[in-house]
């Protein structure tokens, strides 16, 4: 058994799926943080129904409180194409936050995995999606939990972590998931449609690209490089 982070997006489906594939049940964690893409969780729904989820809890838990950042804050999400450093869609400290929970959720069901779809394409804009955060976490875990304390370590699976948006891609479709569920827009266009201007939006379309699969999802606006 294993607690997976699953977002809503295209990775945390894949990292989801793979979980599945290597015969964890799952439990599906989904945070509600106001995320300006709170369709977001409606995919998360989707991926956690059809990944055959045991349990799959949505935890309410309002980071619009701190800001910081374009998907909590009233800044606006950049459209003008991928850039170098940390953008301003980081939400401070998120996945040591989600990372938190899972690992409480795990040590009170019982479970001594977890699951996150952090991957490469991440690592030279959030500092929590690196190596080197995967491995302080579970280094973490081990002195700051009953269970690890009593010799019972929990593993932090990380599955994308050296893949780039193509491998995914073409996981996804090697596990033969519907990767058509998830969603990755940051700014919503209206009509429930992908924006395709997003830093998120030209990742995903580029991914699909790359690797030669066709692209099920709906954009307002077709995405460029």
């Amino acid at each position: 058994m294993a607690v997976v982070l699953v977002s809503g997006g295209l990775d945390s489906m894949i990292s989801a799926a793979s979980a599945k594939a290597a015969g964890y049940r799952i439990l599906a964690l989904s945070v509600d943080y106001n995320q300006r893409h709170q369709i977001e969780l409606a995919a998360a729904r989707r991926v956690a129904h059809e990944l055959g989820a045991e349990r799959h809890i949505v935890l309410p838990l309002d980071l619009s409180a701190f800001g910081g950042s374009a998907l909590t804050a009233d800044i606006d999400v950049p459209k003008d194409g991928v850039q170098p450093g940390i953008p301003v869609t980081y939400v401070p400290a998120r996945n040591t936050i989600f990372l938190s929970l899972a690992l409480g959720w795990a040590e009170a069901a019982g479970a001594r995995d977890l699951f996150i779809g952090v991957n490469a394409l991440d690592y030279s804009g959030y500092p929590d999606c690196r190596p080197e955060f995967i491995a302080a976490f579970e280094g973490l875990a081990e002195i700051a939990t009953k269970a690890g304390v009593e010799g019972q370590p929990f593993k932090i699976h990380a599955p994308l972590q050296h893949m780039t948006k193509a491998d995914i891609v073409r996981e996804g479709a090697r596990l033969g998931v519907d990767m058509g569920l998830s969603w990755s827009c940051y700014d919503p266009a209206p009509g429930g449609l992908h924006c395709g201007r997003c830093d998120s939006c030209r990742l995903r379309s580029k991914g699909f690209e790359e690797a030669g699969i066709p692209d099920p999802t709906a954009y307002a606006v077709k995405p460029q490089d």
